[in-house]
């Protein structure tokens, strides 16, 4: 539905080399599906919607939607932001103070030249303020709205002017912790009900897996990886996106071989010879990073059961901290200090020791400077 090809956008500075902030992205979005754009402040993800939305003048690539180009650089299109038909909530709701409810939702349509009757304005704005439980509140100032409420409208008067494609900017990071854990929920059902084709911006991890279908990581105006938010999570195609996704464990590592029947390297580190997977290909004596995240690394008292592959070791606890549904380990192996989550009912004490296991298919080999372009499945 949307595709995006070799965008570049660039800002001039009055003293030396341009800016690149968005350089060769590329990515294409599934009609009626939710894309995320995630990385750290200054990876080009704003810079990228923007772009989208016309707000920002590319330097070169093409966008589309639906078959129709809203820019290109070759072909010497660039279609104004108010004739893309895209809805677009910023990070700052910008909600019309002297407005109630009802009046900033109608906004739009009554600024439009083919706004329709009154009471065709009156049904549509009821519709989507119903869509997003604000029906009730209709009558209500703006002012008197809570943060969430306020978030909900800004997304209303988005909605009303049936956009061909919503575009949400950071829309939760002026909210607090549990109000944003709550507008997740409530951001996936509109979306998910109305069918909406939805790219999103953020710098929070949780944000992207909770909501997304698919998720580009972005690093320095560039895309490092797309895939799925459990093809991302499991298996990272760089230090950078295993790194900035949740918690890992990184062990340097060098490749001793590759077994073609179990689709597995074997690798030699610091916790001795192991197995691991890896979406690239990797040769022999290739120096490697070993991702695993804490929660994949099983402790026991006991020793692992025969006969399942597994990749072992033992260590000593470090340290542990308790934080009631899991405690955190700190295992020392070989001088390698370990991070493991673990059930409460594991109650080793500091100096005692463990017996550590991982599958191998959590075990992820990161080789040095991996593809870009590398797609999980």
């Amino acid at each position: 539905m949307l595709s995006v090809k070799s965008l570049n956008t660039e800002y001039k500075t009055q003293k030396g080399p341009a800016v690149r902030a968005a350089q060769d992205v590329s990515f294409e979005v599934p009609k009626g599906s939710f894309f995320t754009l995630l990385g750290p402040s200054g990876c080009g993800k704003t810079t990228t919607l923007r772009s989208i939305a016309g707000l920002e003048r590319p330097t070169s690539g093409e966008i589309s939607v639906s078959g129709r180009v809203v820019y290109s650089s070759a072909q010497g299109i660039f279609v104004p932001p108010n004739r893309r038909n895209f809805g677009m909530v910023f990070q700052s709701y910008a909600i019309w103070p002297h407005m109630t409810v009802f009046a900033n939702a109608a906004f739009p349509l009554e600024v439009r030249k083919n706004k329709g009757t009154r009471a065709q304005i009156r049904d549509k704005v009821m519709s989507v303020l119903n869509a997003v439980g604000l029906d009730h509140l209709a009558d209500r100032d703006a002012t008197k709205l809570s943060g969430g409420q306020q978030q909900r409208l800004a997304l209303a008067r988005a909605l009303v002017m049936e956009p061909e494609l919503l575009l949400l900017d950071e829309p939760l990071s002026n909210l607090d912790a549990k109000l944003r854990d709550r507008m997740r929920f409530e951001l996936k059902r509109i979306q998910r009900d109305l069918g909406l084709t939805t790219v999103y911006v953020t710098h929070d991890q949780g944000e992207a897996l909770a909501l997304s279908h698919e998720i580009a990581v972005m690093n320095e105006g560039r895309v490092v990886q797309i895939g799925s938010p459990t093809a991302i999570y499991d298996h990272p195609t760089s230090k950078f996106v295993a790194d900035f996704i949740g918690t890992s464990n990184f062990v340097e590592a060098t490749v001793l071989g590759y077994d073609e029947s179990s689709k597995f390297y074997t690798v030699r580190c610091v916790l001795g010879d192991i197995k691991a997977v890896s979406l690239a290909n990797i040769a022999k004596d290739s120096k490697v990073t070993i991702s695993v995240r804490p929660e994949d690394v099983e402790l026991s008292e006991a020793p692992a059961p025969e006969g399942k592959l597994l990749n072992l070791c033992s260590g000593t606890v470090d340290n542990k901290v308790f934080l009631g549904d899991i405690v955190d380990f700190q295992v020392k192996v070989n001088g390698f200090v370990m991070q493991a989550r673990s059930h409460p009912s594991l109650t080793t004490p500091v100096g005692g020791t463990l017996n550590i296991r991982m599958d191998p298919r959590k075990c992820v080999a990161l080789p040095e400077g991996a593809a870009a372009d590398i797609k999980a499945a």
